[in-house]
């Protein structure tokens, strides 16, 4: 193990009053540190800062958006503080980075994020992220931090992600942890979210599955256990062997800019050889999309098959649609099944 994520949930290291329970965060930082000791690099993704805002400030404004702006923008300020203030009794200098969803759709902003982030880890530096909440908008947001941890782990081609919750992991009907989950663990999940917060399991089962898929060792675990990360008692998702190429792993994680329908006959070819996609299989087209976007691949019966990078714009290639001898709308080089 040479690199891990850590993402820490919002009711992990608030109270029930909002305020930030430094106690807990204090357990995690020790645990960091321990880790960093023995030459692990760190990445932390924290929720927490629209909470932290809740026990400082009341917005006036009854628009939803502008109070989490607020927020966040008065919450951000007093959540670094506490971790750069943590951090510094065991002189380590922690970063803040914000992101978008945005970040992740252009591959030039995902690769020069992952130049900032090795630069970071360089220079033993603890990055510590959160979505941007100040200028996010519904259509650009991540599901929740999780998702964003997902994404960034996939990026840094971590080794292990540690997804810190309130609960002990996922559970059964029981209460008892399901130590290894698969697919029929779904049946035990509730739909609920969190209070401050907008995810809940169904998403964390999502993207740990996901990144298992992609060689990287994944637990749900009770983050408010003093050593949560450094023995982890809870869900466990092992990594499976992979060589996907790390642009397959940015398409893998990425979410559809618009979406492709394709024939059964293609979705077959498609399934069995991983081929590149060509106008002639192609039914019809969802949205708008330019080159190098991400494109969800979609078959006759509605189920998103694979993901893959446009070679070229929307309404280029709606005038070929079903079209023989035209260039292929994704090459298979950047087209990852799921």
């Amino acid at each position: 193990m040479k690199r891990i994520l850590i993402k820490i949930g919002t009711n992990v290291i608030t109270k029930e009053n909002g305020l930030l329970n430094t106690k807990v965060m204090a357990q995690i930082v020790a645990q960091i540190v321990k880790l960093k000791k023995q030459g692990i690099e760190v990445i932390i993704v924290s929720s927490g800062a629209m909470g932290a805002g809740r026990a400082l400030v009341t917005p006036h404004s009854k628009n939803k958006v502008v109070q989490r702006q607020i927020l966040a923008s008065v919450g951000q300020i007093k959540l670094l503080e506490k971790y750069s203030a943590l951090f510094a009794k065991h002189k380590y200098i922690t970063a803040q980075v914000l992101a978008t969803k945005e970040d992740f759709r252009d591959r030039m902003h995902y690769l020069n994020m992952q130049n900032c982030f090795q630069a970071l880890l360089r220079d033993k530096i603890v990055p510590i992220v959160n979505e941007n909440d100040v200028i996010s908008v519904s259509e650009i947001m991540f599901t929740d931090n999780d998702e964003l941890a997902g994404l960034i782990a996939s990026m840094m081609n971590v080794d292990q992600l540690f997804l810190l919750t309130s609960v002990d992991g996922i559970l059964d009907d029981k209460g008892k942890v399901i130590k290894n989950p698969n697919d029929s663990s779904k049946k035990h999940i509730t739909q609920e979210k969190s209070e401050m917060g907008r995810g809940g399991m169904s998403t964390k089962l999502n993207i740990a599955q996901k990144l298992a898929s992609l060689g990287t060792k994944t637990f749900i675990v009770n983050g408010q256990k003093p050593d949560c990360i450094t023995n982890p008692q809870g869900s466990e998702f092992p990594a499976k062997k992979t060589s996907t190429k790390q642009v397959k792993k940015w398409i893998a994680m990425a979410e559809g800019k618009a979406k492709v329908h394709i024939n059964d006959c293609t979705t077959k070819i498609i399934k069995e050889r991983s081929i590149s996609l060509l106008p002639i299989g192609i039914t019809k087209i969802e949205g708008q999309f330019e080159k190098g976007d991400i494109l969800s691949i979609i078959s006759d019966s509605g189920q998103e098959i694979g993901l893959g990078k446009a070679q070229y714009g929307h309404k280029a290639a709606k005038k070929i649609i079903g079209k023989k001898g035209q260039k292929a709308l994704i090459h298979c080089d950047y087209l990852t099944l799921i």
